[in-house]
């Protein structure tokens, strides 16, 4: 092979190969560029939330919402979440007036009822947890209550939500399945003041909520009846119309019904939905 044929084809590989050097750096540019005009335009950031959320929630849901609460504040810096925990039906008649809010999770169907009916809720309300009764009694159950029926034993000083609350409506509805007539020494306008009356020796007993037990953290004693069952009480949840922070308060509805919001409402007794 001549020198002048081995020189051609040593150049002809050498030309090769910088055209492949210089197409693979095209290449790897234009991907670059690609990449970085996809991330600008497919996943723009989202909007910093900002101010209060105004959260009215039912009594019962006081201890976890806090939580969650704390935990809305550290996902979102520049954020406060004001809770009114009381009766469900107070907070709707605060509601179907006029009062500032947000967010308002109810401890019934029935309840929530009265606000969407106003027209005051923003969207569809969601059932979010469920909730069971529990007859709480004095540590060490020293009434021997085992039962709805042993809350009529003479002398034993008994407490229930009014019927206008739903954890009273429920109660009223697992008496009446038991055909059991009860007349308590006081009728609360929210499952924590019945609660108390226990804690505070001021009666023996009190139908609550399975959650409230757990929360009393061994203040008070449960103990389950079968009747509970058919009065399981659905939690829902919606935005309100009157509310000030539109994006924080579906915000705090997202982590709600979250999987850690779910997760902190299960730790404290509640069922799901």
């Amino acid at each position: 092979m001549t020198r002048s044929v081995r020189r051609t084809r040593r150049m002809l590989r050498l030309a090769g190969a910088g055209a492949a050097a210089a197409l693979a750096l095209s290449a790897c540019s234009s991907s670059s560029d690609t990449s970085g005009q996809s991330g600008s335009s497919n996943a723009p950031a989202s909007p910093k939330l900002s101010g209060t959320v105004t959260v009215f929630a039912a009594a019962s849901l006081k201890e976890s919402f806090t939580t969650l609460g704390k935990e809305f504040e550290h996902r979102h810096p520049g954020t406060k979440v004001s809770f009114s925990f009381s009766g469900s039906d107070t907070l709707a008649a605060s509601i179907t007036g006029g009062a500032p809010a947000d967010v308002f999770a109810a401890a019934s169907p029935r309840t929530m009822k009265t606000v969407t009916d106003a027209g005051a809720a923003s969207g569809a309300p969601v059932t979010f947890v469920r909730n069971q009764l529990e007859i709480a009694t004095r540590p060490g159950n020293p009434a021997k209550v085992s039962s709805l029926k042993d809350l009529t034993k003479s002398g034993l000083k008994v407490v229930l939500c009014d019927k206008t609350v739903p954890c009273g409506a429920a109660a009223r509805k697992a008496l009446d399945a038991a055909g059991i007539e009860l007349t308590p020494v006081s009728y609360e306008q929210d499952v924590k003041s019945a609660l108390n009356k226990v804690r505070l020796d001021e009666a023996d007993a009190a139908v609550v909520y399975k959650t409230d037990v757990k929360a009393a953290k061994g203040t008070v004693q449960g103990v389950e009846f079968p009747e509970s069952a058919g009065a399981v009480n659905d939690y829902p949840i919606t935005a309100l119309k009157n509310g000030r922070n539109a994006e924080a308060a579906q915000a705090f509805i997202a982590l709600v019904r979250s999987a850690d919001g779910q997760k902190v409402l299960g730790e404290a007794g509640f069922l799901k939905p």
